[in-house]
């Protein structure tokens, strides 16, 4: 793995530009992944009694993090990680995905002079946020312990969901010819980004959702320590033939995520 960070001005339309965690303990979410992924909470206010918190590596912005509002509980959202995807028009993004058979959750809105935003639910039932910046062109940092490396799109409905992602991003969706196991990897332009995995591997009643993986040093060290301070892991670290070692679990609070290392 490469020991030094890859700094990050601005990220290509397709490719996954922002992580936010939404959870039911926004201060004890901050001790844990502040311990695990060696981030620097900075917290900014947002009304009487909320704050955003946006968490830093070397500096640069790496991952946030929000309480869930109650009208969000009192609908039975969990605590979970969401993915931002880059666009250059989150109001064209907001049509197309309609036209493709998703739906607006919350139409394009403007997140002060940060950027343009809204919340999409694809056709087979994942959520996921058209990002157009503004002053915040999103993670500042990659290739470094505690970055987000990677995207798993988790789906009852794989060719329904591959049909909407290839024509909404213009996604080149497809499975690696000595890959037997019928994962299909995303590539967005020359760079692969995350995976659909085969619809047969999906925990039964879990909704449809994107998995975010974090990169770091030792997945084995990581899940240890998770584990230690709540964590309950969901896929104990695994080596991946040819890919490298990862693990799935889920924080305290329950927001679920995976954390990755690459082989050497």
């Amino acid at each position: 793995m490469a020991n030094s960070a890859i700094v990050v001005e601005k990220h290509p339309a397709g490719s996954f530009c922002w992580i936010e965690l939404h959870t039911t303990d926004q201060p004890a979410a901050k001790n844990f992944y502040s311990a695990l992924f060696g981030w620097k909470a900075d917290d900014m206010p947002m009304g009487p009694n909320d704050f955003y918190t946006i968490w830093k590596l070397e500096g640069r912005d790496a991952a946030a993090g929000c309480t869930l509002r109650p009208e969000e509980r009192q609908h039975g959202v969990p605590p979970h990680w969401m993915i931002y995807i880059a666009v250059d028009n989150a109001d064209a993004a907001v049509a197309k995905a309609q036209q493709l058979g998703g739906t607006a959750l919350a139409p394009a809105f403007d997140v002060m002079d940060a950027g343009r935003m809204a919340v999409i639910q694809d056709p087979t039932g994942a959520v996921f946020c058209p990002w157009q910046a503004k002053r915040n062109t999103g993670i500042g940092i990659a290739a470094v312990h505690g970055s987000l490396c990677w995207a798993d799109l988790s789906t009852p409905d794989v060719k329904r969901a591959s049909d909407f992602y290839a024509g909404f991003f213009g996604w080149e969706i497809s499975a690696d010819p000595k890959d037997k196991s019928g994962y299909l990897h995303i590539k967005n332009g020359e760079t692969f980004i995350g995976g659909i995995p085969p619809a047969a591997y999906r925990q039964p009643g879990t909704p449809p959702h994107w998995l975010a993986y974090f990169l770091v040093v030792d997945v084995d060290a990581s899940a240890s320590k998770a584990k230690g301070m709540g964590a309950n892991l969901y896929v104990p670290p695994m080596t991946v033939e040819g890919v490298g070692r990862m693990a799935i679990m889920a924080d305290p609070q329950g927001a679920v995520f995976a954390v990755f290392t690459p082989g050497r």
